[in-house]
């Protein structure tokens, strides 16, 4: 529950900030970090702030590694053709994961993080993996209040139905503005096996370069066909522990 409480922000934060977060008394909490800080997993700044500590960094970048190792070779090679933002990223509950992502030089507003995750269905990536999901899975993401990141978010679920028909219809999404103002993006799905879904792939423009995004689909689409075969030899998707329905 404590380190739970930097899950939103790696920003420092009090011992009283972490108690009320965590839901722990401030005594308990106390004596959790002084264990924590011990161990390398917090630390703290010159104010007496507790912060994530380098050991549990390090320790987390093994999360994901083998995943991101195959993946960044095409995600490169995507960059090189298109000098443009691009992640690759995958399903986690009813949140997409980013799992790695190569930054081009022009600006663009980012609503993710490597490691981040986001909505699925607020993001270009996130419905093109779930469009080619099962629909009892779809049906748990979307039939219940969905969260508005802007004011362009797609929440009717009636909707997002008809959204995700589309692009499985024509095997691409588009999202602009959803939960980022001033970027739009367009994803492909990355299956694994024939039908079977495995990831997203994406790329990020800022909004004025909105009608310059669907140049790039034969790329990403290529590069999503080439992806493939480098997951073919992975375990199916190794993150739908998390329930889609929680």
């Amino acid at each position: 529950m404590i380190l739970a409480s930097f899950e939103a922000s790696p920003a420092a934060r009090s011992l009283s900030d972490i108690s009320r977060a965590s839901g722990l008394p401030q005594s308990t909490a106390h004596r959790l970090l002084g264990e924590l800080e011990a161990w390398g997993a917090v630390q703290r700044d010159a104010q007496g702030r507790y912060q994530i500590g380098l050991r549990l960094w390090e320790l987390g970048q093994h999360a994901g590694r083998k995943l991101r190792d195959v993946a960044r070779p095409y995600l490169q090679d995507l960059f090189g053709l298109t000098q443009e933002t691009v992640h690759f990223a995958i399903r986690d509950g009813s949140e997409v994961l980013y799992i790695d992502r190569v930054y081009g030089s022009r600006r663009v507003p980012q609503a993710s993080r490597v490691g981040g995750r986001l909505p699925l269905h607020a993001t270009a990536v996130g419905r093109a993996i779930l469009a080619f999901e099962e629909d009892w899975v779809q049906g748990a993401v979307l039939d219940r209040p969905l969260a508005a990141r802007t004011a362009r978010t797609m929440t009717d679920t009636a909707e997002l139905h008809r959204e995700l028909g589309r692009i499985h219809a024509r095997g691409f999404s588009l999202a602009s503005e959803e939960v980022q103002l001033g970027s739009c993006s367009l994803a492909v799905p990355v299956f694994q096996s024939a039908g079977c879904i495995f990831g997203g792939l994406g790329i990020v423009l800022p909004i004025s370069r909105m009608h310059q995004l669907e140049r790039y689909l034969p790329a990403l689409l290529g590069t999503a066909q080439r992806l493939q075969g480098g997951i073919a030899h992975l375990p199916a998707n190794p993150s739908p522990a998390r329930n889609a329905s929680t």
